[in-house]
């Protein structure tokens, strides 16, 4: 009976031993995985105090461990922010321990873009060193909410509002009569340019502007039997893509816009003019396309076979 009671014992002692053995081995565990290789505090960590933070990072793409280029799979937090040591040791607090925080003012706009270009480099952000908004300045943050569950500046319904943050002169053209449909989000500006730079003009996402404005308008990109030389040197010439008072999205009220290259000498002769010397009536009381009809180019030659009266009209 006492061999059986001193058995019992020494069984529940090993049995305790190995128990806390294995509490130990899995406190160890949990210490390493809440810090990445290099020994630097991991998100874990991190969350003690910066929860909310933590929540959202975990929600946006940058938090998919799953995926190896984001930077929950390259250590977490640490990646952007830098190594967490110090600051975990004196206490924490903004500014304490060396850590690096983007969002800040006191951050170099050129460090806080390095950042970022450590994995976002190359396609779209090849041409963002040599870029008008790289040269003022502006920083992934200034337009980026990095840790938010929605990228405002990448949700149709919101981005506008982010370029308009500066661009006011285009805030106030797209609400004029006349207009893409911004407001509404069937167009975004980016579908047009390219933030980051591109070689293209005015951030164009292609190499010029006619061949941006083709990717939708492609019944305007010919060839044609007789082009119109401002419709294929730039559709700006006579549109203000972001919008106008007069129909059409053009610059300037028709005939008007049409006088600008073609004064009253150039048009033809046999309009009825009002008065000695007078205008024609053509330029007076009727608009141009209402005879020109085709402007953006015509396969018809012109009926009289010479000249340019009679171009454009079918």
């Amino acid at each position: 009976m006492e061999n059986r009671t001193r058995g019992v014992r020494i069984a529940l002692e090993r049995g305790l031993f190995l128990f806390s053995a294995l509490l130990l081995l899995l406190a160890g565990t949990q210490a390493i995985a809440a810090q990445p290789a290099g020994g630097a505090p991991g998100p874990e960590v991190c969350k003690n105090c910066h929860q909310e933070k933590y929540d959202t990072f975990i929600a946006h793409r940058h938090g998919m461990k799953a995926d190896a280029r984001t930077p929950a799979a390259k250590g977490g937090c640490v990646t952007c922010h830098g190594d967490g040591t110090a600051h975990v040791k004196a206490g924490g607090g903004r500014g304490v321990g060396g850590i690096k925080n983007p969002g800040s003012k006191a951050m170099a706009s050129e460090e806080k873009n390095g950042l970022c270009l450590t994995c976002h480099e190359g396609g779209k952000r090849m041409h963002w060193s040599q870029s008008l908004h790289a040269s003022r300045d502006t920083t992934c943050t200034s337009c980026h909410k990095v840790h938010a569950t929605n990228d405002p500046v990448r949700e149709k319904t919101t981005q506008a509002e982010v370029c308009f943050t500066c661009h006011k002169e285009q805030r106030a053209q797209i609400n004029r009569p006349y207009r893409h449909p911004i407001p509404e989000g069937k167009v975004v500006c980016s579908d047009c340019h390219n933030p980051h730079g591109s070689a293209g003009p005015k951030y164009m996402v292609r190499d010029s502007v006619n061949e941006t404005c083709y990717q939708c308008h492609m019944e305007k990109r010919g060839p044609f039997v007789r082009s119109h030389q401002p419709v294929t040197e730039d559709c700006s010439i006579c549109h203000n893509p972001h919008g106008s008072t007069n129909p059409f999205m053009v610059k300037v009220r028709i005939p008007f816009l049409c006088q600008s290259c073609h004064d009253q000498a150039s048009h033809h002769d046999g309009e009825a003019t009002l008065g000695a010397g007078g205008r024609s009536a053509v330029f007076q009381a009727r608009g141009c396309e209402n005879c020109h009809t085709q402007i953006h180019g015509s396969n018809a030659p012109s009926a009289a076979g010479t000249g340019t009266g009679r171009a454009f009209r079918r």
